[in-house]
C-alpha cells in the first residue's frame, strides 16, 4: 500500500481500521461510504467505552439512551462533521456502533478523504455518486460478511440475506438436535454470550430443559425479527443483532422456564468406535 492511492469501500469497524492503517503509508487513502456512521471513540471520558453500557443503562428508553450517549460523543469529540466526517441520517443505536479513535482526526488532517459511493469502475479510475473521479491503485471491499454454511443442503439450512431464523439465536425449530453457537453481534462481547449458549445447549443435550413448542418458538422469532427491522437500518449487517444485557435475561429465562418443560429427546445414540480404536480411547481416559 505504500505511495499508493487506496479506496476503502465501507464504513464499519474493519473499514475504519484498515482506512487508519493505510493511510500511514499510503500517498492518499479515500473511504467510501453510502450512508456514513456514528463514529464513537473507543474511549470517552478517560473510561473505556464499554464501561458504560452498564446493566441500568440497558434498560433505559431507547430515545433516553441515545440522548445520553449523544450527549457523552459531543463533549468528548463534539460534532463529527467539523471534521469532515459525514453525519449519517439514521439515529444514533440505529446501527452497529462505529468505534475508532483514529479515524476522525486522520480524515481531519486529510490523511483519508470521505467519498460517497461508488458508481463505475474506469480503468485506473474511480467514479463516486457525486460526479468526482479519482485515480486509484487499489479497492479493499470492507462491506460485511456473507454467512454460509456450504456443509448444509440449501433445503436444510438457507442463509438468504444474512438471515437464519433461530429461537434467541441458537436453537432451529425445524431440525431438533441441531444448535448454533456465536452466531449473533451483540453490542458488546460476544465470547461470554457464546459461554452462555453453550450452558443451554449442554442442558438441552442432556435433557435437564426443554423447549416451547414449535409454534411459539416461530412467534417469538417472528417478534425479534420485527424489533430488529423496526430499531435498525435496513440492512444485511443487523439481522442477527442483540443488545448484550437483554439478550443475558433472555437466555437465563429460558433456562428456568425450560426446567419446567419436558425435554427433546436427550442424544444418546452415538456412532460405534471401531473396537481397535475403543480401546485406545479407553486407555486414553
Amino acid at each position: 500500500m505504500e505511495d499508493k492511492n487506496i479506496l476503502v469501500v465501507g464504513i464499519g469497524n474493519s473499514a475504519c481500521d484498515i482506512a487508519c492503517e493505510t493511510s500511514r503509508i499510503a500517498k492518499q487513502t479515500f473511504v467510501s461510504t453510502r450512508q456514513g456512521a456514528h463514529v464513537t471513540p473507543k474511549y470517552i471520558l478517560g473510561r473505556p467505552l464499554d464501561t458504560y453500557g452498564t446493566p441500568s443503562m440497558a434498560y433505559l428508553p431507547l430515545w433516553l439512551q441515545r440522548l445520553l450517549f449523544k450527549s457523552l460523543l459531543f463533549v468528548a469529540r463534539g460534532s463529527q462533521s467539523s471534521y469532515g466526517f459525514p453525519t449519517p441520517k439514521h439515529p444514533f443505536l440505529s446501527e452497529h456502533p462505529t468505534i475508532s479513535s483514529d479515524v476522525l482526526n486522520l480524515v481531519g488532517h486529510g490523511k483519508i478523504k470521505m467519498k460517497p459511493n461508488l458508481t463505475q469502475l474506469k480503468g485506473d479510475r474511480v467514479r463516486f455518486a457525486d460526479g468526482t473521479e479519482e485515480q486509484i491503485d487499489a479497492i479493499i471491499y470492507a462491506t460485511g460478511y456473507k454467512v454460509s454454511f456450504p456443509f448444509f443442503d440449501l433445503s436444510l439450512i438457507n442463509s438468504k440475506e444474512n438471515e437464519i431464523p433461530l429461537y434467541k439465536r441458537v436453537v432451529h425449530p425445524e431440525h431438533p438436535n441441531l444448535y448454533f453457537i456465536g452466531l449473533l453481534q451483540p453490542l458488546g462481547a460476544i465470547m461470554p454470550l457464546a459461554e452462555l449458549q453453550s450452558q443451554w445447549v449442554a442442558e438441552l443435550l442432556e435433557g435437564k430443559v426443554g423447549l416451547p413448542c414449535k409454534e411459539a418458538m416461530k412467534r417469538d422469532i417472528e417478534k425479534d425479527r420485527e424489533a430488529i427491522y423496526k430499531r435498525y437500518v435496513n440492512s444485511k449487517r443487523h439481522t442477527m443483532q442483540v443488545d448484550f444485557y437483554p439478550y443475558v435475561a433472555q437466555v437465563k429465562k429460558e433456562m428456568k422456564q425450560g426446567r419446567l418443560r419436558p425435554p427433546r429427546q436427550a442424544l444418546t445414540q452415538f456412532v460405534e468406535e471401531p473396537q481397535a480404536d475403543a480401546n485406545l480411547t479407553q486407555s486414553a481416559r
